[in-house]
């Protein structure tokens, strides 16, 4: 889906991720994976997919309870996600890595490249079900992040939606991070747990909902199977939540082409126009 920004963050990250598949006894074959701003790179050994992040140093040390770990440890299996096998964290230099060895998930994601749809990925009924019945099940979960922090829905409600930061916010744990680049068609399976936890309700189906804008049989088929939550007045909140951040990425020059279908559905909703040209300094 994405590429690293330069020469020195590729090397950096390829010589990363060989030290981690030296320490937890791994060879790794095939075509590198680079998440965004080549903070992450996986790649291939056998039934295995190894995965390095970095962060500065002074962010050393996995927080209890949240991440990929936390997942690991705290989410029921019938919630469909490559299984944990093994970590490996280690600090160098200015950067600090952590490394997990998890199930390689060989069914394709449903968009590759980016996380938002240009096009109908015509899932099967089935499809639909497994996922309302996965965010309904980890809903139940006690999850230990704030993923969505109630400071900055704060200050983002009126910088990015032009309406006031809403008094009281209901929550549920959810994936924090739910779009086409996370999700494999049949058979379901959810990937990148890092930033699951506390979500306002309805965040992760309006999240889902704002990448499929441009693809609007889709995204009436999300508001229909998720009427239940998108509907209710919490709900409405958490798709505003969602709203917000994909207009904060706006604002930082992300998805230009989803900017003016983000902008309409904002105000659909809230019936105020957002702020074309809010900057961007709010952060998550």
């Amino acid at each position: 889906m994405n590429l690293p920004p330069d020469e020195a963050t590729r090397a950096l990250m390829e010589a990363a991720h060989q030290t981690a598949a030296e320490a937890v006894g791994l060879t790794c074959t095939g075509p590198l994976a680079w998440g965004f701003g080549g903070f992450t790179l996986g790649r291939q050994s056998g039934a295995y997919w190894l995965r390095v992040s970095r962060s500065l140093v002074k962010n050393v040390g996995r927080k209890h309870g949240e991440g990929i770990v936390g997942a690991d440890l705290l989410i029921p299996r019938d919630v469909p996600r490559p299984a944990l096998h093994g970590t490996y964290d280690w600090a160098e230099g200015d950067y600090s890595f952590e490394a997990e060895v998890l199930d390689l998930v060989e069914d394709p994601v449903i968009s590759p490249r980016r996380p938002d749809l240009t096009s109908n990925p015509a899932l099967p009924e089935q499809w639909w079900g497994l996922l309302r019945q996965a965010l309904d099940r980890l809903a139940e979960v006690d999850g230990r992040k704030e993923t969505v922090r109630q400071q900055w829905i704060e200050r983002a409600f009126p910088q990015f939606l032009g309406i006031p930061a809403p008094s009281k916010i209901e929550r549920v744990t959810g994936h924090g991070d739910l779009h086409w680049g996370n999700l494999t068609g049949m058979p379901l399976t959810l990937l990148d747990w890092e930033r699951w936890g506390h979500v306002p309700v309805g965040y992760d189906p309006g999240l889902l909902h704002a990448y499929s804008l441009r693809v609007p049989l889709v995204a009436t088929r999300i508001r229909s199977q998720f009427a239940h939550v998108l509907d209710s007045p919490a709900g409405r909140i958490g798709e505003l939540a969602a709203l917000a951040e994909m207009l904060q990425a706006v604002a930082r020059g992300f998805y230009p082409e989803l900017a003016p279908l983000l902008l309409s559905r904002a105000e659909e909703l809230t019936g105020v126009r957002p702020p074309v040209s809010a900057p961007a300094e709010v952060t998550a």
